[in-house]
């Protein structure tokens, strides 16, 4: 998606200009862009009666523009997508620690740090095709490592935060040695060189270009809800299994944020990461992307995730993912898995 930070910029900097001192406002830097999203916006508004300044951009242009901002930043929070990302704004020092009675209720222990927190989450999950592969034979991420799927494995590059999220989580559970070496078997049992994302994917696997591959769940929902025969089509030929269900279970990653060292509204801030944590935004901000709500007490109705089915999820800390990011980038790329 080409971004319209610069543009979103200057429309903010006019605002800020004409905004009366005594107008609560929010800033947000937000590298999600979901239509959903935007009733999430006004709903806060209504309730709070602070106005929202909202700037969108990918993730590695946001970050450099706090980072160049510095402490004169006009940025409350940051959102993101994926642990490996919110883990690099962590590391970068740019989230301040944060205590909030309603957050720590509201959100599980294993999806939130000091620093930042999660509002939604997703499975990454193995999806085949049932022509050509039985559901026993890829049970686990190990399963694809197995020589017997030589020619039949397709993924995106070894380099995206969502597969290196997932070697952390594996290196978490397996050890930097077993994981690497898990690597060098997917590397070798590649129909083809890694290319395009996960819908991309699904779609090679439906199309018999490969028999298998790894997925994050909302793709999976967005093909199953979409009323294109073509994907109807896809999905007709395929299915998908739960991960590592008799071992640590399913990797989970996460939409989430934090508010920032620099902020200036701070306590706009910690009212909207809390309304984040309400049953109502829980809804739209997981609907927005065909996600999970984290918390328990909020209901979301998506026919493709309810059709999924339930799973054992992987219970291991969000924070814990970007300790070993660094790892399993180097541990793929001696892989060759690039």
């Amino acid at each position: 998606m080409k971004s319209n930070l610069p543009a979103v910029l200057f429309a903010l900097s006019l605002g800020a200009g004409a905004t009366s001192a005594a107008e609560p406002v929010l800033n947000l830097y937000s590298a999600r862009h979901y239509q959903t999203d935007e009733a999430l916006y006004a709903n806060f508004t209504k309730q709070t009666g602070i106005r929202i300044n909202r700037i969108e951009g990918k993730e590695d242009e946001l970050l450099e523009r706090i980072k160049n901002e510095g402490a004169n930043s006009p940025a409350d929070i940051f959102l993101t997508v994926d642990a490996a990302r919110l883990a690099q704004a962590d590391a970068l020092g740019l989230f301040a620690p944060l205590r909030s009675k309603i957050l720590e209720e509201r959100i599980p222990p294993n999806l939130r740090t000091t620093n930042w927190f999660a509002f939604s989450t997703r499975a990454r999950v193995i999806v085949y095709n049932k022509t050509s592969l039985t559901a026993a034979e890829v049970q686990d991420y190990q399963d694809l490592a197995n020589p017997k799927l030589k020619g039949k494995v397709c993924v995106r590059s070894g380099a995206h935060p969502y597969n290196l999220s997932l070697g952390s989580a594996l290196i978490a559970h397996l050890g930097e040695a077993r994981s690497e070496e898990w690597a060098r078997g997917l590397v070798a049992n590649f129909a083809r060189a890694p290319k395009g994302g996960d819908t991309d994917q699904i779609k090679a696997v439906a199309a018999g270009e490969c028999g298998v591959t790894i997925s994050n769940t909302y793709y999976v929902a967005r093909l199953m809800r979409s009323p294109k025969p073509e994907d109807q089509k896809t999905m007709a030929q395929v299915a998908v299994v739960w991960p590592n269900q008799k071992s640590f279970g399913t990797h989970i990653n996460v939409s989430g944020g934090g508010m920032l060292k620099t902020a200036p509204n701070r306590d706009a801030a910690v009212k909207f990461l809390e309304y984040l944590a309400s049953d109502e935004a829980q809804v739209y901000f997981a609907n927005g992307n065909n996600e999970w709500p984290v918390a328990k007490s909020a209901a979301v109705r998506n026919p493709a995730l309810e059709a999924m089915g339930s799973f054992k999820a992987d219970a291991m800390n969000v924070g814990d993912l970007g300790k070993n990011i660094a790892t399993a980038q180097k541990a793929f790329d001696r892989a060759g898995w690039r």
